[in-house]
């Protein structure tokens, strides 16, 4: 709404109050003005990005949508393959996904790699080898059975709030390193379980969310940013357009004063300008040599497409991008095998594991792993037990499982932590999912209890008001 002053010239709403407003009432709005002026300077993170040293200055997370088994992958329980068949020897958890049976056996071989000896299934042959660079967190716990709570307690440390995604977060903390590209992107995200929210802002500023390229349900060669090249309009044209429209925006903005969504626009449009020269460039495989493509497995039909996904991400992340997303989940039920577990561990483990091992071996070669935190796992894990009588199938299981983090500052060949001797629940060192947030920001250099962000007359952060930093797993 406008109003009229006595020059006769239109003034908004806040401009007729300042200048009606007399005595005490003036000196309020001014103190309230102050406050928000003062506000917006806190949520600045530029001011003061690190709040102790990184180890590392991205991350690539590498989501495998469903939960895959750590019993049967980086988790080995001889005393499981003992026992095989026989009823459990303790309680199982008070809330169960479905109704399951007796122990079951991981139909797989494991064997010990590298100088650490730790053991490895032969589900993962090619990853096997890099156990020496890779710090295994047996002991992650959850809270939630179901896809969708567990997902989005492991994308946004909440499983029924809507919150801001970590990459999202981590965007916010420290921002990209290449202005021409965004500090958060999603590679053939999941529409399911969480679906835009795994990757969302929320009430954190609309800059900071992870913009997708392509979706799981289709092909990673699709995996490209929709309308980047305009062929009506050349770039001095567009220029002179984006400068029009942000002068009137920014017009507009010192009229009403601060509001996060235009600002948060104008940024976008302003980026996605830049974007029309770099990424491009950024996904243009061309430039790789034969031996690199061969090394992700791009000449072959089980591995192509993973291996475009980590690819790109390698190039991402040599761009400066600061938290790159790789999911796998090329259908709804990818490594949720309530049945079938033999035949869909073993289709899955086969789409991924070169093309993992390939983007360790990469990194590794340019020097980038040292600084580049490798992040990988489920929303949860499988329990020990089958289930159904056709003893092919494991339950969910949150309770206990593994994830792994390579680079980036942690310990290589080691084994954090531990579930019980059949791998039902987390016992030693136990690490929550907050504490792996708080952890994976440490390495970052932001401190998890002071990345926060004003919102609804509260603070936020990642890890709410929980999170412990396991510095045993750091260099």
């Amino acid at each position: 709404m406008s109003y009229i002053d006595h020059m006769n010239t239109p003034c908004n709403r806040r401009s007729m109050l300042r200048k009606s407003a007399t005595g005490f009432g003036y000196l309020a709005l001014s103190a309230m003005l102050q406050q928000e002026q003062a506000s917006a300077a806190s949520q600045n993170p530029t001011a003061s990005p690190f709040h102790t040293t990184p180890h590392a200055k991205r991350v690539i997370f590498l989501f495998m949508k469903g939960g895959p088994s750590h019993v049967d992958t980086f988790d080995y329980k001889p005393q499981l393959q003992k026992d095989d068949g026989k009823a459990v020897p303790f309680d199982k958890p008070r809330v169960q996904f479905h109704a399951t049976g007796d122990l079951l056996a991981s139909p797989w071989k494991f064997q010990q790699y590298g100088e650490s000896g730790i053991h490895v299934s032969e589900l993962f042959p090619h990853l096997a080898k890099h156990v020496d660079d890779i710090c295994f967190l047996n002991s992650l716990h959850g809270t939630n059975p179901a896809h969708g709570g567990a997902a989005l307690k492991l994308h946004t440390g909440s499983d029924n709030f809507i919150r801001p995604s970590m990459g999202a977060w981590v965007n916010y903390g420290l921002g990209s390193e290449n202005n021409n590209l965004p500090g958060f992107i999603t590679i053939c995200p999941t529409l399911a379980h969480g679906g835009v929210k795994n990757w969302g802002s929320a009430f954190l500023p609309a800059q900071y969310q992870g913009i997708p390229l392509g979706v799981a349900s289709q092909p990673s060669t699709k995996a490209q940013v929709k309308y980047i090249d305009n062929p009506k309009w050349s770039a001095p044209v567009q220029e002179l357009q984006l400068k029009l429209l942000s002068d009137m925006n920014r017009q507009h903005l010192e009229s009403v004063g601060s509001e996060a969504a235009l600002e948060a626009r104008i940024q976008s449009y302003e980026l996605a300008f830049r974007m029309q020269s770099e990424m491009p460039l950024a996904q243009d495989l061309s430039e790789e040599t034969a031996a690199t493509l061969d090394m992700y497995g791009l000449n072959n039909e089980i591995t192509e497409d993973f291996g475009r996904q980590c690819l790109l991400a390698r190039r991402f992340a040599e761009r400066g991008v600061r938290f790159i997303q790789v999911t796998h989940s090329d259908n709804y039920v990818q490594w949720d095998q309530h049945d079938g577990l033999k035949v869909g561990h073993e289709k899955n483990s086969a789409k991924v594991d070169q093309p993992i091992a390939a983007l360790l071996t990469d990194l590794k070669q340019r020097g980038l792993l040292d600084d580049t935190l490798v992040l990988w796992g489920g929303e949860f894990g499988r329990t020990p037990v089958c289930e159904g009588k056709g003893r092919d199938g494991r339950d969910h299981n949150p309770e206990g499982f593994t994830m792994w983090m390579a680079g980036g500052g942690v310990k290589g060949g080691l084994q954090y932590g531990a579930t019980d001797e059949y791998g039902y629940y987390a016992i030693e060192n136990k690490m929550h999912v907050h504490d792996m947030h708080a952890t994976m920001l440490y390495l970052l250099g932001l401190h998890h209890e002071q990345l926060t962000y004003r919102h609804a007359g509260r603070d936020f952060r990642l890890t709410d008001v929980h999170g412990k930093v396991h510095k045993e797993i750091i260099a």
